[in-house]
């Protein structure tokens, strides 16, 4: 009887990460899974967590008609699973995402100044970067010189050390205000909130 390869879309172009079915060419594997009843059943006999002959999984496999999935091939013997290699494929892809959001996400809020930005401007400004440092995110200042403003660069590099002042208490630069082109960056990265 010819191995059943796993079906694949014709747009499906991933190759095979896990090797399965005839691929497995080792001569004892470790059988696990969540579905060694309905092995036992097709076995005629108590299918246990074990070390069983490759040859031997494979017919169990075929008779289930599912796939003989190797999930840790550096293992002695290598580990298996007896499922369904598009539903295992699935699983996989589901707890990358689960991973992947669960993971922190650096957000970067940026606020805009002028060499000449007015008091009541800059108080606005500030009280916005605070409540983004508040909730976790980094802010990043920049002066965006325009035209022959160039020339106020001192007054810019000002404005970004007083604003760094008033935000001392809620975060601090990851370096010191510099020149990108016709902009002055600081970026501020918010304080990490101690045990209580």
């Amino acid at each position: 009887m010819a191995r059943r390869q796993p079906r694949r879309n014709r747009n499906q172009k991933e190759e095979i990460k896990f090797r399965i079915n005839d691929m497995i060419r080792v001569p004892e594997v470790r059988l696990v899974g969540d579905n060694l009843e309905e092995v036992s059943k097709v076995a005629g006999k108590d299918v246990a967590t074990d070390v069983y002959k490759t040859n031997q999984v494979k017919r169990w496999a075929d008779d289930l008609d599912l796939d003989l999935v190797e999930i840790s091939p550096k293992a002695k013997p290598p580990v298996v699973k007896i499922i369904d290699y598009r539903k295992f494929l699935y699983d996989q892809k589901k707890k990358q995402k689960e991973i992947k959001s669960k993971a922190v996400k650096t957000v970067v809020k940026e606020i805009r100044f002028g060499p000449n930005t007015d008091d009541h401007d800059f108080d606005f400004k500030t009280k916005h970067a605070q409540r983004f440092l508040e909730e976790g995110a980094k802010v990043k200042a920049y002066v965006q010189f325009r035209g022959r403003t160039i020339v106020f660069k001192e007054r810019g590099e000002l404005l970004l050390l007083r604003f760094l002042k008033e935000l001392e208490d809620f975060g601090s630069a990851e370096a010191l205000p510099k020149m990108e082109g016709r902009r002055m960056t600081v970026i501020v990265q918010p304080k990490k909130k101690g045990k209580k």
